[in-house]
């Protein structure tokens, strides 16, 4: 019998900022690593990555390249996982234990139409952070 892959949903999380700046602390992330581990435990989270504070953003359009966020809002993309899910009623149940939630950001859930590791040209292995 063939296996149904699971559905895969990218939750992106939008804050004020990140807290993953490089001098950050075990204390400043610990909403997040504490959200992490609870979505590794249930064996929910099939990747994430944290992005850095917006001021180390760069921007490209045609012909400049801008300092900060592509758009300059009020919130930014902190950060996004990938889990999965049989549904989308249960991917959002997920995503609503983020604690940015708690915080004043927000968070939002799109199906994942296709993707997944990509093999580089060169041979070489991708790296874990």
């Amino acid at each position: 019998m063939e296996e149904v892959p699971v559905p895969e949903y990218a939750v992106l999380i939008y804050a004020g900022d990140s807290a993953h700046s490089p001098t950050a602390t075990a204390a400043d992330t610990a909403s997040c690593d504490d959200h992490a581990d609870e979505l590794r435990a249930a064996d929910s989270m099939v990747l994430a990555y944290a992005l850095t504070p917006r001021d180390m953003a760069r921007s490209l359009r045609p012909g400049s390249v801008t300092e900060g966020p592509f758009v300059d809002a009020g919130e930014i993309v902190a950060g996004f996982y990938v889990i999965e899910a049989p549904d989308l009623d249960a991917a959002l149940a997920i995503a609503g234990t983020n604690p940015v939630l708690r915080e004043g950001g927000g968070v939002e859930v799109r199906p994942v139409h296709s993707g997944g590791p990509v093999q580089r040209a060169s041979g070489a292995s991708t790296r874990e952070r």
